[in-house]
């Protein structure tokens, strides 16, 4: 996820250079988020609604259709809510999203729905978003451990202002290891800046670190629904705008999510 930070003149000023890092699957830095600008994996394409929790949202609008409601066990919603492991299973075979990300998604919205019901964020929004950051933590060979961590760690480019935004460090290099410039850090790629805001400690172990992807999905929900409700399509492009301002980027979201609902209510 990026940096909320409105900057549509440098997104208009860069917008050629970052459709083609899109189109091409370059990593990229852009608008409020520093994303991976990988595509979603053609492998993946199975999804399930988070029962009653998830907004009804229009496919036809090209905004994604709900997934169902990601089934919580007997625990606690947050911290670190515990998704049940027949639906997990369920729904990582049919969409293809390993479940330890796929963990991830849904627990963060599980979260949302007990803090904030009104929004109507969906897990397989979050999990589109992922797709396209990350590959769910494997961009570039990574491997997501089942600590939620990826390895090797997985960082953007320096936002050194050649063809990206120019962000000089503002985390001393704590997060991204870059102490001249920022970089997007982790499965959702945050930029240092965006994380000292809207950092979360999704798995409750304490910290919130960006690295860490139930911590990055939660913090993307709130994100998201921080900048809209998600209730309707409108909305819900607002909502994943605000994350990169690209229209292209809320496109390939929508496809992506679309993807997963369908898959999953299939599977």
């Amino acid at each position: 996820m990026g940096a909320r930070w409105s900057w549509r003149e440098v997104a208009l000023a860069l917008g050629a250079v970052a459709l083609l890092a899109v189109f091409l699957g370059g990593v990229i830095a852009h608008v409020d988020v520093a994303s991976s600008g990988l595509a979603a994996s053609p492998a993946a394409a199975r999804i399930d609604t988070l029962v009653g929790a998830s907004a009804r949202q229009d496919a036809a609008a090209t905004a994604p259709a709900a997934g169902d409601a990601a089934v919580v066990s007997s625990a606690p919603v947050t911290p670190g809510p515990r998704v049940d492991p027949v639906w997990l299973a369920r729904v990582s075979a049919a969409t293809g999203i390993p479940a330890r990300a796929l963990r991830a998604y849904a627990g963060a919205q599980l979260t949302i729905a007990a803090e904030q019901p009104p929004c109507g964020l969906g897990w397989n929004t979050v999990a589109a978003i992922g797709a396209i950051e990350s590959d769910h933590g494997r961009h570039g060979g990574a491997v997501l451990g089942e600590n939620g961590y990826p390895t090797p760690a997985i960082r953007g480019p320096s936002l050194d202002g050649d063809g990206v935004a120019a962000i000089a460090d503002t985390d001393g290099g704590r997060w991204d290891g870059d102490t001249l410039w920022d970089r997007a850090v982790g499965p959702m790629q945050f930029i240092p800046d965006t994380w000292d805001r809207w950092g979360a400690d999704g798995n409750g172990d304490g910290v919130a670190d960006p690295n860490q992807i139930d911590d990055a999905a939660l913090a993307t929900a709130r994100y998201l629904c921080g900048a809209s409700a998600m209730t309707d399509a409108a909305a819900w492009r607002a909502a994943v705008f605000a994350y990169n301002h690209l229209d292209v980027y809320v496109d390939d979201v929508a496809a992506a999510a679309n993807r997963y609902a369908a898959a999953a209510a299939a599977g």
